[in-house]
């Protein structure tokens, strides 16, 4: 171990040490806007049919509940079996952009839906995305 340290590794260790701002916890998973119910479902593994059932499903029963995030991780297709398919590109996962898609498409979930937006790097980045849902109104 180095006993011996320079000026400057002993003043960017003060400031460090100094600082009131808190460090990203990565492992932690937190959101900003914590009050805000938010589901998350992952849905690696599973084939683009299944994986719109699925989703239909979760989107609706979330909104019932009164959800207002969801997390939705598709994954970024670098494991997927599409490379055994001489018909679909390599470059393109299935569910990273085909689950959007079918939710856009969708005019019963869209009713359900403010906005879809692409993940922040801690929630799964370019292989997430997210879905914030109007809030339910009871009968």
């Amino acid at each position: 171990m180095i006993k011996n340290f320079s000026d400057r590794d002993k003043k960017d260790w003060e400031d460090f040490i100094s600082r009131k701002e808190k460090l990203h916890d990565k492992d932690a998973r937190s959101f900003s806007d914590s009050k805000i119910k938010t589901k998350l479902i992952d849905l690696h593994g599973y084939s683009l049919e299944k994986a719109n059932k699925i989703i239909e499903n979760f989107i609706s029963a979330s909104y019932i509940e009164g959800a207002k995030k969801l997390i939705i991780i598709t994954g970024k297709g670098l494991h997927s079996e599409n490379e055994k398919n001489p018909y679909v590109s390599k470059d393109l996962s299935i569910l990273k952009y085909s689950v959007p898609e079918f939710i856009m498409g969708n005019k019963k979930l869209m009713r359900l839906i403010v906005k879809l937006e692409d993940a922040k790097i801690e929630d799964g980045g370019s292989g997430a995305f997210y879905v914030y849902l109007k809030k339910h109104k009871k009968k």
